[in-house]
């Protein structure tokens, strides 16, 4: 574990300025603050985040007298590797050996560090040059002071492998030597820097550097959230409201006090709805132990008012949206026109998807430990965005920010749950009522499925007509579901941009009449973003169609596919009216025609597409464009008499442009598949009277070994290093249920419209 996990803010100055090269503490607050400030900042990518880019080796690296470099990695790891690739970036442009190089983690202060919202796949994608550019400073910094140190000009020294090398001596001097020297020196300007050839890089795109954290991930060292243990600490678990919105008439704890190591008995009172990030209304048991805590729970009598939620039913909410996906709903999009295209089309396709709620169910369920002594308080938890836990913590505590440290964890998985934190405002405000002792929150299981912030529910409605010769001449989309937006306004019936440009409004498709259009939804509980977002009922519902309009024009869904697709092309997300384009500038990412028909051929090739397939088994294929980045599936699948499905094969062709860590994203393509799978066949949270029905992974079913793929091969596309890049860590997920179920029709002639698959193909 590193130091800083568990440490003070004390502890982490003291411990990354041990060394003579001081850069992860600086001189003074004003180099915090520098912020990388090209000519006419762009407001897109990482500098349209809050806070967006510091560039400053002085905030990241330090090194040590004994040539050690400390880097500071100011991104949440749950698995993607971040804490691996973000530091091996700046220690490639360094020139640093990695086996001497150490990773701490940064606590939340986007003001110091930049923005560490680990959200929407953007970490590598905004920052790999932001680092590279840190590196080469911090490395132009040490070749300045060893030519200082010789007499000789800067020209004359490099930095190689760890040691600065006077080219016509041949003197060498190691980095520690000169480290102190080095600080005290101006940072270069950015027009100054030397950055590296690809061919010269010693780590990026190889995939010979090992996880960080692994040796401590699979020896049990590693700490996450629910790992942090502080001195003299109390746990604390919390009955929540059942339903979002309700609110508590009253409580008897008198039963619960009588529990053996049980200290106290808190209300924490709810927000109204809408509440964002904050706790839901609860009462707490703090105790000695989680046991005793959870027995108190069991004690408490409760009398909840579950107030303008309290009827929500799943049944009856898919009704609603099925009848709203029959009539017009707002035009998002339009071009041509469909009404009469589809009234002359030779044949007219039409079919009606349905996606239920699902949980990010991470294995670590959350939890965050608080301290509040002498004025400051301080929280541990396996956060995805601290800043934003920071802000939160300041208000509901009403305590100036700069008083709250905020420390990350490792993250036991994410999937956009960690990025709420709702769990660290519960242990902060029941450690204001412990005399100054930390507390830590335990969420169990079931904590976690009944009081999530769910995917959301979606019905999505599509329409096509095909002309005589079966080729596509009309497109029609609704789209039906309650928005992210409910969770910060007052009653949103309608998708955000950001949701519609999730392969809503920005189907990339080549057809002359086509309009999308999204009808209202009234949102009845707490909607949150999960691995990919709203690509997931999109890409299932548009892929299944396409597949769906191949049948119907008797033609091979692959080639189908292409000939939507049209022609390589470059589209402009602004022509198409998607004014999100994933925060990134539409003039770098354009929406790239040539490379979606790329991974679409690299798959099926893989796959080979097209060969005889026996009875019970087929094909599928499907290709989405989501977080900047190009994915294509293909399935095989095997169905028996029985309905019995298995799964031999699965090939997944990215495009991500540049790579920096191949292994990485190889396992991110392998977990999305994963995560594909389980979606698609058992995933699913339904709700009856406001309340959400599963209680653990019995009833909300994750894939289970035995149904996962036998294998999973996925072929990365090799990108140009001076060519924007793009995301990773979600664009896997939304290709593989349309794919899935594209094979399950191939295989048996069934198709399936209604997620999740479950018993269906035995019915």
């Amino acid at each position: 574990m590193d130091a800083p996990l568990q440490a003070t803010r004390r502890d982490f100055i003291t411990t990354t300025t041990a060394g003579g090269f001081a850069l992860a503490l600086g001189a003074s607050g004003e180099l915090f603050a520098q912020e990388a400030a090209p000519e006419g900042p762009p407001k897109y990518g990482a500098y349209g985040m809050p806070h967006g880019v510091v560039e400053n080796p002085l905030v990241f690296v330090s090194i040590a007298d004994d040539g050690i470099v400390t880097i500071t990695c100011h991104r949440a790891e749950m698995g993607q590797g971040v804490r691996t690739g973000v530091p091996m970036i700046l220690a490639d442009e360094l020139e640093a050996e990695w086996s001497k190089v150490r990773v701490v983690q940064a606590p939340g202060d986007e003001p110091r560090f930049g923005n560490q919202d680990t959200d929407g796949s953007r970490t590598t994608r905004h920052f790999f040059m932001p680092m590279r550019r840190c590196g080469a400073a911090a490395r132009q910094m040490l070749e300045a002071a060893a030519a200082a140190r010789w007499n000789v000009p800067a020209s004359e020294v490099m930095a190689r492998n760890h040691q600065l090398v006077h080219r016509k001596s041949g003197r060498t001097l190691g980095y520690g030597e000169v480290a102190r020297a080095a600080a005290a020196l101006p940072v270069p300007a950015t027009a100054d820097l030397r950055l590296k050839k690809p061919a010269e890089f010693r780590y990026i795109g190889k995939g010979k550097v090992p996880i960080v954290d692994g040796f401590d991930m699979t020896t049990g060292r590693a700490v996450y959230g629910q790992d942090v243990v502080q001195p003299d600490m109390l746990f604390a678990v919390v009955a929540r409201t059942p339903v979002y919105g309700g609110t508590l008439r009253g409580f008897d704890a008198a039963d619960a006090k009588k529990v053996p190591g049980v200290v106290k008995v808190v209300e924490i009172k709810g927000s109204p709805v809408p509440s964002a990030f904050q706790p839901l209304a609860g009462v707490a048991v703090i105790a000695t132990s989680t046991w005793a805590a959870m027995q108190g729970r069991k004690a408490l009598k409760l009398d909840w008012d579950g107030g303008p939620n309290a009827s929500y039913e799943s049944q009856g909410y898919r009704a609603a949206m099925e009848q709203a996906a029959n009539r017009p709903g707002k035009v998002i999009r339009n071009a041509g026109d469909v009404d009469a295209a589809l009234k002359s089309a030779a044949k007219v396709v039409k079919a009606q998807y349905y996606i239920p709620h699902i949980t990010q169910a991470p294995m670590e369920p959350p939890a965050a430990t608080a301290q509040i002594k002498d004025g400051r308080c301080e929280v541990w938890g396996p956060f995805q965005s601290p800043q934003a836990v920071r802000t939160d913590l300041a208000k509901r505590l009403e305590m100036p920010i700069d008083r709250i440290t905020v420390h990350v964890t490792l993250l036991g998985g994410g999937f956009g749950r960690k990025s709420k934190g709702d769990f660290a405002t519960e242990a902060a405000l029941l450690a204001r009522e412990t005399e100054g002792k930390p507390v830590k929150v335990v969420w169990t299981r079931e904590d976690d499925l009944h009081h999530s912030y769910y995917h959301t529910v979606s019905v999505e409605h599509l329409e096509a007509g095909l002309d005589a010769k079966g080729k596509p001449v009309a497109w029609l989309h609704r789209s039906v579901g309650p928005t992210l937006l409910s969770l910060f306004m007052p009653d949103p019936k309608l998708e955000s941009p950001i949701e519609l440009g999730m392969g809503l409004t920005n189907v990339p498709f080549a057809v002359g009449n086509l309009r999308v259009e999204n009808p209202e939804a009234a949102a009845h509980t707490r909607i949150g973003w999960y691995r990919s977002v709203s690509n997931i009922p999109h890409a299932f519902a548009v892929q299944s169609f396409v597949c769906e309009m191949a049948h119907a024009a008797g033609r091979d869904p692959k080639d189908f596919l292409l000939e939507l697709l049209g022609p390589p092309r470059l589209i402009d997300p602004r022509s198409i009216n998607d004014t999100w384009n994933h925060g990134e500038d539409p003039t770098a990412y354009p929406i790239d025609i040539g490379r979606l028909r790329r991974v679409t051929t690299t798959a099926a090739k893989a796959a080979n597409w097209g060969r005889p397939m026996p009875k019970g088994r087929g094909l599928g294929i499907a290709a989405h464009y989501s977080f900047t980045t190009y994915v294509a599936s293909v399935v095989e699948v095997a169905v028996n008499a029985k309905g019995e499905l298995t799964i031999p094969r699965v090939d997944i062709a990215v495009d991500c442009g540049a790579i920096v860590n191949p292994e990485r994203v190889r396992s991110q393509m392998e977990g999305a598949c994963i995560m594909g799978i389980g979606n698609a066949m058992s995933s699913e949270i339904t709700f009856k009277d406001g309340r959400a029905q599963q209680d653990n992974f019995h009833q909300f079913e994750v894939l289970r070994m035995n149904a996962a793929p036998k294998r999973i091969v996925v072929h990365l596309i090799p990108g140009d290093y001076d060519a924007p890049l793009g995301g990773v860590g979600e664009p896997g997920v939304p290709p593989i249920a349309p794919a899935l179920c594209n094979a399950i029709f191939a295989a048996t002639g069934k198709r399936i419209r209604s997620l999740p698959i479950r018993d269906q193909l035995s019915a």
